[in-house]
């Protein structure tokens, strides 16, 4: 199963209606390398899209990562976000 992931959902400036998914706790200025650095961090198997934007916000961010794993995406979501502030 794949898992998608936007840098949108750890973004710390963006409400949970524009579509951060994680806590304001657990949130943070989010770029898609410090997202790659913490799925290779956690030993997920995945892939680096550059070119695609989060469908909310065509206009700005680039990129996405797709982790292929079998836990919830919300888990996977839970785990990138409490990595990053560890690292």
């Amino acid at each position: 199963m794949s898992v998608i992931i936007y840098p949108a959902y750890f973004n710390v400036h963006y409400s949970r209606r524009e579509g951060r998914r994680v806590p304001k706790s657990l949130a943070f200025e989010a770029k898609l390398d410090t997202i790659v650095k913490a799925a290779k961090a956690l030993g997920y198997e995945f892939e680096v899209e550059e070119d695609k934007r989060y469908p909310r916000f065509w206009w700005k961010e680039k990129g996405r990562i797709i982790i292929e794993t079998d836990e919830p995406k919300n888990e996977v979501i839970r785990k990138i976000a409490r990595k990053v502030k560890n690292l």
